[in-house]
C-alpha cells in the first residue's frame, strides 16, 4: 500500500507542476474573463481527469488579485478524501486560492435563480423529524414556498442546489442524514428560518460528539454467528456475522457503512465459492482488517456469500481511511471484477435483516 501513497503523491506533484507552469496565463484568463471554458476550464479538468474521473472544478475571482480553484467530487463520498489529498499537496502561489470541496456560504451570498424561480432565504424553510428509535438521526424536510405539482422537479433541483451552496459540500454529506424537499401545503410542522440551519446542525453535532467521544469496542474476542438462508431465486446463502457488535449499543459512533462485493465462479458450486476463491476471499478480508481495525476507527462486522458474490462489511467512525483501502483492494486484485460502496447508515438498519439487535 506505501507504494500506491507515493504514487498518488507522486501523480498530485505532476499535476502543480504542470499547472504551476501555466498558473499567470489561467489567471489573466479568469480575470479578464478570456473564454474561461476553453481556455481553463476544459484543459485543466482534462488534466484533473487524469488523476481522477470524478474530480469536477469550479473556478473564478475571489478579488482582483486573487483567483480560486475549488475541486469538487460532486458529493461522492468515495472521492472526497482523494479531492483533500490534491489540495493538501498544492503549491503555494501568490495569486492563488485552491479549495477541496464546495466550500460553506454565508447566507447572504446565496440567491439562485433557475428557470424563472429564486431560491433564497426568503422562500425556502426547514423542519426537523424525531424518531424515538432512532435519536441521533438527522431527518431534515427543505421546504419551498413556491414548490406544486407543476413545477416539481425545477424547486426541487432549485433548492437541492440551494442547500449545496449555502452548506458547503462536506457538511452536506457529513451533518445530515435523511432529507426531503417539498412544498408548504405538506409541511407538518413550524417551519424555521433556512438562515438558521446551521445553528440547528452545529448543536446537533456538538451532542452528537459528547455522546459518543469515548466510544469504543473491542471486538478480538467477539462471538461471530453463522447464519443460513436462501434467495429469491432459490440459491444458498451464507452470512458470518458479529453478534456482539450488532447488540452494541453505541451504533451510531460508527455511522459509516462499507461493502466490499467481490465476484468469483460459482455457478458449478451452487453460488459458493470454489476452495482456491474461498482462501483467496479470507486472504483479501484479511489484509483489510488489517488496517481496518479498532485503533484507526474501523470494525468489521462480517461477511456474507452467496449467488457468486462475497460482500464484506465495515463499520466506520469516518469514511477516509476505508475509503482508500477499499479503493487500493480491488485495484490490486484485478482477477476478480471488485465494487464498493460507502454510505451513512447511524443505526446500522442495513443489517436489521439478520434479526440480531
Amino acid at each position: 500500500m506505501t507504494e500506491k501513497i507515493e504514487q498518488n503523491n507522486s501523480s498530485y506533484q505532476e499535476f502543480w507542476n504542470w499547472f504551476t507552469t501555466k498558473e499567470k496565463e489561467f489567471f489573466n484568463v479568469l480575470k479578464d474573463e478570456d473564454d474561461v471554458e476553453e481556455n481553463f476550464l476544459d484543459v485543466t479538468l482534462f488534466k484533473m481527469k487524469e488523476l481522477n474521473e470524478h474530480f469536477f472544478l469550479l473556478a473564478g475571482m475571489r478579488d482582483e488579485s486573487t483567483a480560486e480553484l475549488i475541486v469538487t467530487v460532486d458529493r461522492n463520498i468515495k472521492d472526497i478524501v482523494y479531492a483533500e489529498e490534491l489540495i493538501q499537496s498544492a503549491p503555494n502561489l501568490e495569486n492563488w486560492k485552491f479549495t477541496a470541496l464546495k466550500p460553506e456560504l454565508n447566507i447572504k451570498d446565496v440567491e439562485i435563480r433557475m428557470d424563472d424561480y429564486i431560491f433564497s432565504k426568503e422562500n425556502i424553510y426547514f423542519y426537523s423529524n424525531g424518531d424515538d428509535n432512532y435519536p441521533d438521526e438527522i431527518d431534515l424536510v427543505f421546504v419551498h414556498e413556491d414548490l406544486n405539482d407543476e413545477n416539481e422537479n425545477e424547486i426541487i433541483n432549485g433548492t437541492y442546489l440551494f442547500i449545496d451552496n449555502y452548506l458547503g459540500e462536506l457538511n452536506f454529506v457529513t451533518q445530515i442524514d435523511n432529507f426531503r424537499i417539498a412544498g408548504k401545503n405538506e409541511a407538518d410542522k413550524e417551519l424555521i428560518p433556512i438562515e438558521k440551519l446551521k445553528d440547528f446542525l452545529s448543536w446537533r453535532e456538538r451532542e452528537f460528539t459528547e455522546k459518543y467521544e469515548a466510544a469504543k469496542i473491542e471486538t478480538t474476542e467477539d462471538s461471530y454467528s453463522l447464519l443460513e438462508g436462501t434467495l429469491e431465486n432459490g440459491f444458498p446463502m451464507l452470512a458470518t456475522v458479529n453478534v456482539d457488535l450488532l447488540k452494541w449499543n453505541q451504533k451510531a459512533s460508527h455511522p459509516w457503512i462499507s461493502v466490499l462485493r467481490i465476484k468469483y465462479h460459482g455457478d458449478e458450486t451452487n453460488g459458493f465459492p470454489d476452495d482456491e476463491d474461498y482462501e483467496m476471499l479470507n486472504t483479501i478480508e484479511d489484509e483489510m482488517m488489517l488496517q481496518l481495525n479498532s485503533d484507526t476507527g474501523n470494525l468489521n462486522l462480517g461477511r456474507e456469500t452467496a449467488d457468486n458474490i462475497r460482500e464484506i462489511y465495515f463499520v466506520s467512525k469516518d469514511f477516509r481511511k476505508i475509503s482508500k483501502v477499499l479503493a487500493e483492494t480491488v485495484q490490486k486484485y484485478p482477477d476478480y471484477e471488485m465494487t464498493f460502496d460507502i454510505y451513512k447508515d447511524k443505526y446500522w438498519q442495513s443489517f436489521e435483516r439478520y434479526g440480531i439487535h
